[in-house]
């Protein structure tokens, strides 16, 4: 499934060309509470919008969860709306995109999650618009739902959004915290793209690109942020949602999971945590634990080359090139700072990240014994 995309500042008005290409009669419209007005998309949208019956929904929780998507098929299901709109941050593109594609497929939303039935019908052509630099999920084929404290994944090509409107403009009143933690979000996902088990050279060009230019610019677009600065962090995330979209994501985001739902770290920064020292067990992958067909010496070379691309010449200088920038950007780099504790809240990071499928995209195996090890050394 192929997207239109449009990129740079003043993109969302390109909202208006979609609106008579379509020619839509009825839209269904999903923003954040309070940042589809704060962000400057409200008073931009509403006069294009004015000549559609606009259905205006509003996720209950700050996470993608069973309940608000459910509220959202349902509400959708009742109208005739023939196009959606998506207007905020990750967590309002994967409740679109999960509202969207199971309004029109039959059965539960457990029964999708648990991969007991598979999606056969597209939904309505979706417009994504994010507001954050962060997640890319304007550009996957992916949706996060969690369910409880447990987080599941959507994963299908007619998930891609048709539309993907990437305007920096969105992003210029983002805080610091969240520019800090969406920002590392785009780096982490580009990095774990680069040396994913499914990488191929696409996904490694988008991969590059979103590296390159994400360690050029998130200490400026967080401590001194500029239109410049805020239009190439914007490009980065959109790159590396392009590139994760090929290859996935790896252990990093395994393991962010529950620190996430269990301990409240902004999913960013959770992702990022771990970065580091995950490039340092990577790099010392061995023949009878390498998970990437193509070999260990294709995933030391793969390695080299993040490093490289870090402007690092070893894993270890790599690690204390992402712990600095996190710091700079004032990020924490060690979960005692973020009121997470060994012993029993450690286990339940290292039991509930085993839960994901993106353990296994890694290009070596993670034991438990491992990922505490991991664990502890950012303790």
């Amino acid at each position: 499934m192929s997207q239109k995309e449009y990129i740079g500042f003043n993109s969302i008005t390109q909202v208006g060309e979609i609106l008579r290409e379509r020619n839509p009669k009825e839209i269904f419209l999903i923003t954040g509470k309070s940042s589809y007005d704060r962000c400057g998309a409200k008073s931009i949208l509403e006069p294009m919008l004015c000549s559609c019956r606009t259905i205006c929904f509003s996720p209950v929780d700050e996470t993608p969860g069973i309940k608000d998507i459910q509220s959202g098929i349902t509400i959708l299901s009742q109208q005739s709306c023939d196009l959606v709109i998506a207007v905020g941050g990750g967590s309002i593109m994967d409740v679109a995109k999960s509202i969207n594609i199971l309004s029109l497929n039959p059965g539960s939303i457990e029964e999708y999650l648990i991969k007991k039935k598979k999606m056969i019908c597209r939904g309505r052509p979706l417009v994504a618009i994010p507001t954050t630099a962060g997640t890319g999920s304007e550009s996957t084929r992916f949706a996060v739902v969690y369910v409880k404290k447990t987080k599941y994944s959507l994963d299908h090509d007619l998930m891609l959004p048709d539309y993907a409107i990437v305007d920096p403009q969105l992003t210029m009143t983002v805080p610091r915290y969240i520019t800090a933690s969406t920002g590392m979000d785009a780096l982490t996902q580009a990095i774990e793209s680069y040396w994913s088990i499914h990488a191929n050279e696409t996904s490694k060009s988008y991969a590059k690109e979103a590296i390159e230019l994400s360690m050029k610019v998130l200490p400026d677009v967080c401590n001194n942020p500029s239109a410049e600065s805020r239009e190439a962090m914007m490009k980065a995330a959109h790159l590396a949602g392009k590139a994760i979209n090929l290859s996935k994501t790896t252990a990093c985001h395994a393991l962010s999971y529950p620190m996430t739902s269990y301990f409240g770290v902004a999913h960013g920064h959770a992702v990022a945590l771990t970065l580091g020292e995950m490039m340092g067990y990577n790099d010392g992958v061995r023949e009878e634990d390498v998970l990437d067909v193509r070999g260990k010496n294709y995933v030391q070379r793969t390695m080299k080359e993040v490093f490289s691309l870090l402007g690092a010449g070893n894993s270890g200088e790599a690690a204390r090139k992402i712990n600095h920038l996190m710091s700079a950007v004032g990020l924490q780099t060690k979960l005692s700072q973020l009121g997470i504790k060994t012993g029993e809240q450690l286990e339940t990071i290292v039991k509930s990240g085993f839960d994901s499928e993106r353990i296994n995209n890694n290009p070596r195996a993670l034991t438990e014994q491992a990922v505490r090890g991991i664990l502890k050394k950012i303790a």
